[in-house]
């Protein structure tokens, strides 16, 4: 297996990887599809093994906490092992903020099987713009420009001081259709300026794309000689085929959630996409695949796990509305239904 002894996943986003130990894999999805056997929607998940490509830890729901109000016992252990059991061997935290990938920085420490991004969200690019803290809670400079300075460096240190958890930049990227947390002008600017952050420390991007596909393809064609040659993943993708294929054709991994399998268009478009260049994520807590979606007919209901309120929670139980990464098995349910059709 040629994940045995890697402790560093510096190399995840580059491999020829989607799933995890991507040629089994699609040797077995190859003999489903082939022989169109009648049960290809449920194959193999319990022998399947996953690198969860992202996952929002520091999330406060697995610390119980929901809009500000504490409704049970942090259980991110419990998270854990359930993550484990599914299958996922590996599982990277996303980082959408400076504070955010130090904490997510944080947790990876408590198991070896956790790794993390390192970079600012589109919607928090308004951080560069503000003055940074030190320990001893003094305020830096108040100049705009030192403090995006000041937060890039601290960015890049936070990378260079964690070589060996950190797997990827970002998430970076732009998001129009939440404008009001930050401009656009700004969104471009410092998610631009993340590229290089991507360059000077030779790490794949984890990218964000909404409602944005053709600014963010432009920025990445105007800097594609500077990037590294292991370029990443637009993950959570719910865009066009013909923008998933301007971001292939630039050399991208296509991350795929439950918010990229919510109409029938969208199942069209994972369709259409070449099984190579898919990847397997939850984004959890969010993203999950709902009973209204169109791909929510595709589910093996041996892959649910029975869930509650987050008022009756209990050690051990899942929480109703707050996704896991063990749901990944999910994901990989509705591809490999979707997959099968192309046949």
């Amino acid at each position: 297996m040629f994940m045995k002894g890697i402790k560093n996943l510096s190399n995840l986003l580059s491999r020829d990887l989607n799933f995890a130990h991507r040629s089994e894999i699609l040797a077995q999805c190859r003999q489903f599809f082939d022989a169109k056997h009648p049960d290809a929607t449920h194959f193999v998940n319990r022998k399947m093994k996953y690198i969860e490509i992202g996952a929002n830890l520091s999330d406060r729901m697995y610390q119980g906490e929901y809009n500000g109000s504490n409704k049970h016992e942090a259980d991110l252990p419990c998270v854990l092992e359930r993550s484990w059991k599914a299958g996922i061997e590996y599982m990277i935290i996303t980082g959408g903020s400076l504070s955010d990938a130090t904490e997510a920085i944080n947790l990876s420490k408590i198991d070896e099987r956790l790794f993390t991004t390192v970079g600012c969200h589109p919607t928090r690019c308004n951080e560069f713009l503000e003055p940074i803290a030190k320990s001893n809670n003094e305020k830096l400079s108040s100049n705009n420009e030192d403090s995006a300075t000041q937060y890039m460096n601290a960015l890049h240190e936070l990378i260079t001081a964690n070589k060996d958890k950190v797997v990827a930049v970002g998430e970076c990227g732009l998001d129009y259709d939440r404008t009001k947390f930050c401009p656009i002008e700004i969104q471009k600017k410092y998610f631009e300026q993340q590229l290089e952050l991507s360059t000077s420390t030779n790490l794949p991007l984890f990218l964000h794309c909404r409602n944005a596909a053709d600014d963010l393809a432009a920025i990445l064609e105007r800097n594609r000689d500077i990037l590294p040659k292991r370029l990443g993943v637009v993950h959570s993708f719910d865009g066009t085929y013909e923008e998933a294929k301007r971001f292939i054709e630039l050399g991208f991994h296509i991350g795929i959630n439950g918010c990229s399998l919510r109409t029938e268009e969208n199942l069209d478009v994972v369709r259409q996409i070449p099984v190579e260049k898919l990847m397997l994520e939850t984004d959890a807590p969010w993203c999950e695949i709902k009973p209204t979606h169109a791909s929510s007919k595709y589910l093996d209901k041996s892959n649910i796990i029975p869930s509650v309120k987050k008022e009756k929670w209990k050690a051990g139980s899942m929480v109703k509305g707050r996704n896991e990464p063990c749901n990944i098995t999910k994901i990989l349910d509705v591809v490999s239904a979707l997959k099968l059709q192309e046949g």
